[in-house]
């Protein structure tokens, strides 16, 4: 059992912080902005809540973050009442927000310059993995304190691995983002083709899924994406916001993404139908208007 601080109790850092405490059997204290949701992790899980960052990090060996941008991560991690100001030499700050590798690098720094650790550890699975503890962690860091966070981590994740130095677990991320976005396009123009084609959609699947063109996306998401259903999973908007990250990693070193760029463009689309919120499956919704 480890003295773990859980900083964000968002869709994803809920469960996760959960998982913590009642599978993994930790010392769990947490805090949120918003102080109802802590309060109500607090009397599902038991555990503790902190009044800031800084006071849960203290007393804590290992410290998890779960946020929503590069801003917010700068803002909890070096605040006034941020993490780094609570952590204390020997333990181990884990990021598990999606954000550019830049900043992973700069809270690196920042940390062994502190006399602690950091390690970015960037996840994928979405809210479902998240709540049912089978996440997907891409690290970035150092051996040592990567082995130490993964048996914590093991509490939420069915796979996590180390990926390289500081950074490269945001990059991993970059490319699970790229990935997907192709998939997914893919999958709304077949869907989309076969509609209109006359096909029967459960025959079809249960005929091509056997075949190279099986993917994730085509097992989980094509009875929500025929149907025109979007009220769930993996937000637009924070797939936008991870593109930016990949288009602007893209810039710096020189790949070129001409499929994600055109993809963010369709997501833009999306969101002014409305559909800031709906998962991102919803490309499909393009296609048929």
């Amino acid at each position: 059992m480890a003295k773990v601080a859980f900083i964000g109790l968002g869709v994803m850092g809920y469960p996760m912080a959960g998982h913590l405490k009642n599978k993994g059997g930790h010392d769990v204290t947490v805090f949120n902005r918003t102080a109802a949701k802590a309060e109500k992790w607090v009397a599902q899980y038991g555990g503790k809540r902190a009044p800031t960052p800084k006071a849960a990090a203290e007393a804590a060996e290992i410290v998890m973050a779960c946020v929503g941008n590069d801003n917010d991560l700068r803002q909890v991690m070096l605040g006034e009442h941020g993490i780094f100001a609570g952590a204390h030499k020997g333990a181990i700050v884990v990021d598990h927000t999606t954000a550019s590798a830049a900043i992973a690098r700069e809270l690196y720094a920042g940390a062994k310059k502190a006399g602690f650790d950091f390690v970015d550890a960037p996840v994928s699975g979405g809210q479902a993995g998240a709540e049912n503890g089978v996440l997907t962690v891409m690290c970035g860091g150092d051996q040592g304190p990567f082995a130490q966070a993964q048996n914590v981590i093991a509490a939420y994740a069915r796979a996590c691995n180390l990926l390289g130095g500081s950074g490269s677990g945001q990059l991993a991320k970059m490319v699970n983002q790229i990935c997907i976005a192709g998939t997914v396009q893919g999958l709304a123009e077949g869907l989309h083709f076969a509609q209109r084609a006359g096909l029967d959609i459960e025959k079809l699947i249960a005929t091509i899924s056997k075949g190279a063109a099986q993917s994730w996306q085509m097992e989980n998401r094509y009875k929500t994406m025929t149907a025109g259903k979007f009220d769930f999973g993996f937000a637009v908007d924070w797939m936008r916001k991870d593109l930016a990250i990949c288009l602007d990693e893209a810039r710096r070193n020189g790949a070129h993404l001409p499929l994600s760029a055109l993809v963010d463009q369709f997501y833009s689309q999306v969101q002014t139908m409305g559909g800031r919120r709906w998962d991102t499956s919803s490309l499909i919704a393009l296609l048929e208007r």
